[in-house]
C-alpha cells in the first residue's frame, strides 16, 4: 500500500495523476515487492536538464528520515542513470525505476517520456 504524505494538495494530486500514468505492469509490481510505501517527498525534475533532479533529490533526501521515500519525476533520460548510480553509491534503495509517455497535466508544455523513479532512504543514508 502506497501512503502518500506530502505537504501541499498540489503535490499530492501531482502525485496521484503520476501514478495513475504508470503502466498496470508497473503499478502491480510496486505493489508486490513493497507491502508498504511512505511517499513524504517530491522532486519535480520535469523539463530540468541533468544534473539537477539528482540535485533536487539530495535536497529532498536530506530532511528525509529512514523508510520514507521520494518520488521522482524527470525528462532528462540521462537523469534515471545517475539517480540510479548515486543509489548503487549512497546504499539507497531503488523501489522504481520506469517511463511513461502519457502528460500529467495540461500546464507544461507536452513532453514525451516521464521517467518516474521512487527512492527509499534506508538507515545510516
Amino acid at each position: 500500500m502506497i501512503h502518500i504524505n506530502l505537504a501541499s494538495d498540489d503535490q499530492q494530486a501531482l502525485l496521484k495523476n503520476s501514478l495513475d500514468t504508470l503502466p498496470v505492469s508497473e503499478t502491480e509490481k510496486l505493489n508486490a515487492i513493497t507491502p508498504e510505501l511512505n511517499i513524504t517527498a517530491l522532486v519535480d525534475g520535469r523539463g530540468l536538464a541533468c544534473p539537477m533532479p539528482l540535485l533536487k533529490t539530495k535536497v529532498a533526501l536530506r530532511t528525509m528520515k529512514p523508510s520514507e521515500s521520494v518520488y521522482i519525476l524527470a525528462t532528462d533520460p540521462n537523469s534515471q542513470t545517475d539517480l540510479d548510480a548515486f543509489c548503487q553509491q549512497a546504499g539507497l534503495q531503488l523501489v522504481l525505476s520506469t517511463l511513461s509517455n502519457k502528460s500529467l497535466d495540461d500546464s507544461l508544455e507536452k513532453l514525451d517520456t516521464i521517467f518516474h523513479l521512487i527512492i527509499t532512504k534506508t538507515n545510516g543514508n
